[in-house]
């Protein structure tokens, strides 16, 4: 049987012989067609000679073809000329190859051409030219490794991206997304790293709000937001007390369904009266620490809120044992306003705070852009970093709806970075088709599929990856059940065999197609840094070589920004070695952020 690959006909080596002494014989022919033609010229031989070159080489052999004396050196630079480009060819070559992914000829088998119009550069162009969107194309997801296509997600469009650690999310994708960004911009992390890289840059579009309630940063509280600004209603505040809730429940807890709805209950109530009276959010959680205190139901019943006066007055009369549970159960999902720390950036310091206060509503019609951090774990700011991203995406919401069309004229983007340990948005999976047509461009970023499912369930996650209408797998992930099922969307090929038998003086060759998977299981978890399965509405499964900023038209900008904040990066500049081992997408931004090339 010929040689062949897994998903193509190979070329053995007997060809691949007999082609180079093919192009061998041609530029050697040429080589000394062109020095006696030269030759002739210039020494005056050779006159009416013959134009063919085999007829040329052969005479010159047999002596019918005087050999002009300028023709040696002639033929010497020409020889010179055809080793530097074989060089240069086999340079651009090797290059090439390591380069090219183990994974890069399934590229020819999935989506490419005339199959991805509406991801391409004019395709998105076309969809922000109808929306009324001005110089944006939306958010660049990779170049196609079969085509070399630029893909967007266009500014209608939203993404869901799932990727490993260490695979490059933030230097392909959170990086450009925000420094391209036109309009405002709100973003999520549990580290530095983007904070760093982005924000001289952002600054010069408009103000910086960096959120750092666990001093991730370093960062000073020189502004504060009002938590409990967002509760105008006891639907607010229901949704408020979602969000600690879901921000304070450990991935894996079950918790106790009676205890945790009466819990969040409670909690509704003692912020949505809190926010009546105009008090201080802490106040809340000093509520839900003292068990028989009916100050909340008197304020609650004085404001109109009866029904939500009859509940909490319920669990403040109840059985002792049983509200104690309750109460214990509201004060763990509040309990990050117990720390001081997380405290100062959401209540006000003294009667006349000079510092300003954020104000979503109008931050959503500009061009600031909001840096929310925290970390996971005990005392985690998450329920206010999701609470705060919760009542940005919805004061843009709301102003969308004033807009023509119903819709922001200038798209506001999130890039909800680690989404599932610091930004537990519960409802977010039922909003995300929505947003799109508001011109909120939110880009969610996991580390798992199983992250999701620890916050959504497996059909909230599910609903999220469907609602989501660029959908990327960006390498990393070791969970055989997902990657089966993106192996399985993205299909399989028919590849062509060729047999060949040979027996007692016969020889016969047999021709036929061989259905086989493009990409299996093995093929996903392996997938190498630098590509990506890009899953859109409306298109074939595609491969992608992602695009990271140092190759993008902000490098300079961002090298300076890195430069200016990053503390590890101005102690000293890190090893180049540990950069490309892949240490850490901090490390390595920080190393090429020097101005020096990322070695390949």
């Amino acid at each position: 049987m010929s040689a062949t690959n897994k998903r193509g006909q190979g070329i053995d080596g007997s060809t691949i012989a007999l082609l180079v002494a093919v192009v061998a014989v041609l530029v050697l022919l040429g080589s000394v067609w062109a020095a006696v033609a030269l030759g002739s010229q210039l020494d005056g031989v050779n006159q009416g000679r013959t134009a063919d070159p085999f007829e040329v080489f052969f005479g010159v052999l047999r002596g019918t073809v005087a050999w002009p004396a300028s023709a040696t050196w002639i033929l010497a630079v020409l020889g010179v000329v055809v080793v530097v480009l074989a060089v240069l060819i086999g340079v651009a070559i090797a290059r090439a190859r390591r380069r090219r992914s183990i994974v890069d000829s399934a590229a020819a088998h999935m989506g490419k051409g005339k199959q991805l119009r509406s991801l391409s550069a004019s395709g998105a162009r076309q969809t922000a030219q109808r929306l009324g969107v001005q110089d944006w194309d939306g958010v660049l997801i990779g170049i196609t490794v079969a085509g070399r296509q630029r893909l967007y997600a266009s500014p209608e469009d939203m993404i869901t991206l799932v990727a490993g650690p260490r695979v490059g999310k933030s230097t392909a994708y959170v990086i450009p997304a925000i420094a391209d960004a036109p309009g405002a911009v709100l973003t999520t992390s549990n580290k530095r790293d983007v904070l760093d890289a982005t924000r001289d840059l952002r600054a010069s579009k408009g103000r910086v709000w960096a959120f750092d309630p666990q001093n991730i940063t370093l960062e000073p509280p020189t502004w504060w937001w009002n938590p409990l600004s967002y509760v105008t209603d006891d639907v607010k505040a229901a949704k408020l007390a979602a969000h600690f809730a879901s921000g304070s429940r450990a991935g894996d807890s079950r918790g106790d369904a009676y205890f945790d709805n009466a819990g969040q209950d409670l909690l509704a109530g003692f912020l949505l009266a809190a926010a009546l009276e105009h008090l201080p959010i802490t106040t809340a959680f000093t509520w839900t620490t003292v068990p028989g205190d009916d100050e909340p139901v008197r304020i609650l019943r004085r404001h109109g809120y009866d029904q939500m006066a009859d509940s909490v007055s319920g669990q403040v009369n109840g059985e002792s044992r049983r509200r104690d549970s309750v109460y214990g159960t509201a004060a763990q999902m509040a309990s990050c306003l117990k720390v001081r720390a997380i405290a100062q950036w959401v209540t006000p310091q003294g009667t006349a705070d000079p510092r300003p206060q954020f104000d979503p509503h109008g931050f959503v019609r500009g061009t600031d852009t909001l840096y929310s951090l925290s970390k996971e774990g005990r005392g985690t700011a998450g329920p206010l970093v999701t609470a705060l991203t919760a009542a940005t995406v919805e004061a843009a919401e709301e102003y969308a709806t004033t807009q023509p069309g119903g819709r922001l004229q200038t798209p506001m983007l999130g890039v909800l970075d680690e989404a599932a340990n610091v930004c537990r948005w519960h409802d977010l999976p039922d909003l995300y088709s929505h947003y799109g047509s508001r011109g909120i461009v939110l880009m969610t970023i996991l580390q798992s599929w199983s992250q999701g499912v620890q916050v959504w369930g497996r059909d909230g996650m599910r609903k999220l990856w469907s609602a989501s209408n660029v959908a990327v797998y960006g390498g990393g992930v070791k969970e055989p059940e997902f990657l089966g099922e993106l192996s399985q969307m993205i299909g399989d090929y028919d590849r062509r065999t060729t047999s060949t038998n040979v027996g007692r003086g016969s020889r016969s060759t047999s021709h036929g197609l061989q259905r086989e998977r493009t990409l299996d299981v093995a093929d996903l978890a392996a997938l190498p840094r630098g590509r990506a399965v890009v899953f859109a509405s409306g298109a074939p499964a595609t491969l992608v070589e992602t695009v990271p900023w140092m190759n993008g038209p902000h490098a300079a900008a961002l090298r300076s920004s890195i430069a200016a904040h990053d503390p590890a990066h101005r102690a000293a500049a890190p090893d180049p070695v540990s950069a490309k081992s892949g240490q850490g997408e901090d490390v390595a931004d920080a190393w090429v952020a020097t101005g020096r090339t990322e070695p390949e």
